[in-house]
């Protein structure tokens, strides 16, 4: 009796932890799904096949400008196989104080942002989406954002291939090299 209860109990916390998860993408960055900033499921599994650079983002920061190179990134490289996610969050100097819709107005009015935005998550400690705590999981300290506009990159079968820290700009010459590398490697 106490293993079926310790078995419902687990089936029960991942039910809750992992509702996102899909079958044979455990491990991978698939197995995760945001919400949109309009609402509707963004299950990673959408990416297959694409390099998906992650970032969390913020209106009101010193970094917020990089919304511009983002896009220039974005539409640079779409075509070929990238998707830019935005992943709004308050977690840094409460930056992003606004309403999943304010946060919309703001991106697209100001910066013309037309790749995904999801709704705003906790991207660090025990509340973050369960992307991050994979993502801190399989990359180690590097892969946890210490501030707004924290950048990860994940391959075309899921994996996260590499990160990079705040000040380092989209369209930096180390994060192209990155996204052209997995752009040519896809498997």
């Amino acid at each position: 009796m106490r293993f079926l209860t310790l078995a419902v109990a687990s089936a029960m916390a991942l039910g809750c932890a992992g509702a996102a998860m899909a079958g044979n993408d455990s491990g991978n960055a698939y197995q995760f799904t945001f919400t949109s900033i309009d609402g509707k499921p963004m299950p990673m599994s959408e990416f297959k096949g694409k390099t998906v650079l992650v970032v969390n983002t913020a209106s009101q920061c010193g970094f917020t400008p990089q919304y511009s190179a983002l896009e220039a990134v974005y539409k640079k490289y779409k075509d070929k196989g990238l998707v830019v996610v935005g992943v709004p969050s308050n977690d840094f100097g409460g930056q992003e104080p606004g309403s999943n819709a304010e946060i919309k107005k703001f991106c697209e009015g100001n910066y013309d942002v037309d790749f995904p935005l999801t709704t705003k998550y906790d991207v660090k400690g025990d509340t973050a989406h369960p992307f991050y705590k994979w993502a801190a999981t399989t990359g180690g300290d590097a892969a946890v954002p210490k501030w707004n506009f924290h950048k990860l990159l994940i391959g075309p079968n899921g994996e996260l291939i590499t990160e990079f820290p705040t000040k380092t700009k989209p369209d930096a010459p180390d994060v192209t090299k990155a996204i052209e590398s997995s752009l040519a490697n896809k498997g």
